[in-house]
């Protein structure tokens, strides 16, 4: 076995070690189709008010403007699929929310993971992201051969669907690179494009993120949500998991085993009447850890008003 081979096999073992359930790797390169692809979007609008999709161009193409000296892209998926549901009549909280913040939880296994590589490997250099650095996570997972990209703009895996999160460990280590993923399983299906309530699933795999619920419930941080949205967030307080859970391919997702992915009860067990009396002070003592302090207690608050109407 070559120094490679062997390297590339201790660094997915100690992957699966921390928990991360897969783990794909493909050579640093610069993304010329993506730089194209992400230009067009961008001049579109869709990025909505999220000017910062607009900073740090080269860095999201080119993986060498990071890391210096890269070579390997190491592409981990982690699952957050719940076991349990959150009660029927509360407003809607996407699953990705359930539990603890998932950077936080991701960071802490990234940092051990390059710390064991550096261990037992040599000194390399090397970088983890996890949403926190202009890196284009789902063309890396599907460049390492982890599944192919939906058309509701999501990562897909074939064994497991789509409820995951992508972290990214960008290194300077040469590695054997697995093929990436060639074929496109959603076929003519368009389950994800019928089912989405503000028709933000354009064709040929194109998301108006200004369109998106997720956009307007935890991204756009105005005062009010356009009037034109109403009635169509069909009872989403926070994110959306609409094409998520109209994709055929997540009947194969099986619940997380990362305890930190345990829902918090509130999420589960708050009625509609519960959030509404909610106050600030229980808010931040409550949801200290998680996802849903990104919109803030104003803007939990906010978007409660917008589902009243």
């Amino acid at each position: 076995m070559s120094t490679n081979q062997n390297n590339t096999m201790l660094i997915k073992s100690y992957a699966a070690a921390l928990g991360f359930d897969y783990c794909g790797i493909a050579k640093a390169v610069k993304l010329d189709e993506d730089a194209r692809r992400l230009e067009n979007w961008l001049s579109k609008g869709f990025n909505g008010s999220m000017q910062y999709m607009e900073n740090h161009f080269e860095l999201r193409i080119n993986p060498l403007k990071l890391v210096p000296g890269a070579k390997s892209v190491i592409t981990l998926l982690l699952n957050y699929a719940p076991a349990d549901k959150q009660n029927a009549a509360a407003p809607k909280i996407a699953k990705y929310a359930f539990g603890k913040d998932y950077h936080d939880v991701i960071r802490i296994k990234l940092k051990q993971l390059l710390q064991t590589i550096k261990e037992n490997i040599g000194e390399i250099n090397g970088r983890g992201f996890v949403d926190s650095a202009p890196v284009l996570e789902r063309s890396w997972a599907q460049k390492s051969g982890l599944g192919w990209i939906g058309k509701n703009g999501n990562m897909i895996n074939k064994q497991s669907g789509s409820f995951f999160f992508i972290a990214t460990l960008i290194t300077d280590i040469e590695l054997d690179y697995d093929d990436a993923f060639a074929k496109d399983y959603c076929g003519s299906c368009t389950k994800c494009i019928d089912h989405c309530p503000t028709e933000a699933i354009l064709p040929d795999k194109v998301i108006d993120g200004s369109k998106c619920i997720s956009y307007f419930t935890i991204e756009l941080k105005d005062a009010l949500i356009p009037g034109a949205m109403q009635g169509k967030f069909d009872n989403w307080m926070f994110g959306c998991d609409v094409c998520q859970d109209a994709c055929p391919w997540n009947r194969f997702s099986k619940p997380t085993n990362e305890i930190n992915f345990t829902p918090i009860p509130e999420i589960l067990n708050f009625t509609k009447n519960n959030w509404e009396e909610l106050t600030e002070e229980s808010f931040k003592v409550i949801f200290k850890n998680s996802p849903l302090k990104r919109s803030k207690f104003e803007g939990i608050k906010r978007n409660l008003r917008f589902l009243e109407h």
